[in-house]
Parts: C-alpha cells; structure tokens; sequence
C-alpha cells in the first residue's frame, strides 16, 4: 500500500496518522493489523491516489449550460444552494467553495470557477472543475444541504492546486483559522509533500492576520 503513493515509512506514518513503530511492526511481519483497518486504508489510499491535480481552468464553452451567477445573489450560500440544484447530482464543494461552505471565506462577487468532487456529468457546466469524482466521506463535511470538503483537505486540494489557484482564499481562511485557535495552526494536518509550502503559507496568513 505505501508504496503505491510513493511514501517512505515515516511519510506514510504521518499521513494516515499511525506511530511509525507500528508501520514498521506491519512491514516486518512483527505484527499483522486487523482486517477492519486493513480496509480502511485501502479506502483512504484509492481515494488519495483518485485525488488529481488540475492542469488547466476552463475557459466559457458556449456549447456548456450556464451555472448561476454569483453577482445575482447576496449571500454565498444562496448562491452555492443555487448552484447545487443546477448540478443536480451528488456533488461535494472544493476549494474557495468549500471555504465559503465552512464560513472561512466571502468569495468574490465575479466567481464563476466552481471546484468540486462529482461525476464527469457535471462538467457540462460552464465554470465546473472536477478535482476528482470522489472524495473519502471522512474529508466531506455537511452544513445547510451542502456537502464540502473539510478544512484539511481543502488546504491540501489548494496546495496541489497552486499552480492554477488564486491563494487569496485559503490564506485568508487559514489567517481566520490562526485568529478563532489562539493564534495556532494545531489540528492543520498537511500531507509530508506539502509541509515545506505550507509552512511558508502559513506565515503569510499570519502576516495577513497581522494586518
């Protein structure tokens, strides 16, 4: 299983949060985890791995169907509903959505990306950005009929993202999350690839929160 994602032992250790001795005790034939856990890891990899970097935001396709316009609602969560039912199928808000979703961020009055986990179907959406068509139902929180990535995961989605993404969400969410913590990013788990990145994120949400 580790090595599918490409992890070393400790790496795999903190990801999945398991004591690296126990790891070592599995690999070794020391010990044999049961199978329950067994499963469950194989579930939270397959979800890791389906997990896929975008490469590319879409540009307005007029063959698409049309979402409904941000700047026509007053509250983004009016807009997320509106735009939920448009969808019309399980779909589970990501990113600067997800942050609107969890109270972290206001969005823009422009927005017309909406990132997301679903089906291919819901691509026929102008603005839709599949990240993946599932997601782990332990990131996926619910709040109003919406269903949204937690905050862990959607700080690792932007960090896999940050190459197409507009940071000005999740610094400004994660500035919040510093203040409502006692100025302390505890209980922020990021996956060992990202650590070095999101420490440096993390000093600008300071310095954002400073401001």
């Amino acid at each position: 299983m580790r090595t599918r994602l490409g992890d070393t032992q400790s790496e795999f250790a903190a990801r999945y949060h398991i004591p690296f001795r126990t790891i070592q005790n599995w690999e070794t034939g020391v010990r044999k985890p049961p199978e329950y856990m067994l499963d469950l890891l194989e579930n939270r990899i397959q979800s890791d791995l389906a997990n896929r970097k975008t490469v590319s935001l879409p540009k307005y396709d007029p063959r698409k169907d049309d979402l409904p316009k941000r700047s026509d609602f007053v509250g983004a969560m009016s807009w997320l509903k509106a735009v939920q039912e448009h969808i019309g199928e399980p779909f589970v808000f990501a990113l600067d959505e997800a942050l609107m979703c969890q109270g972290n961020f206001g969005g823009r009055s422009d927005e017309f990306i909406v990132w997301g986990y679903g089906s291919d179907v819901a691509a026929r959406f102008n603005g839709v950005v599949l990240l993946g068509n599932q997601v782990s139902p332990y990131n996926v929180a619910e709040r109003n009929g919406l269903r949204y990535t937690d905050f862990n995961r959607t700080v690792a989605d932007a960090l896999a993202n940050e190459s197409i993404l507009d940071m000005q969400g999740i610094t400004e969410a994660l500035s919040r999350y510093y203040s409502k913590n006692g100025d302390s990013f505890a209980g922020v788990f990021v996956v060992p690839e990202y650590q070095d990145r999101f420490t440096e994120l993390a000093e600008a949400a300071v310095d954002y929160y400073a401001n």
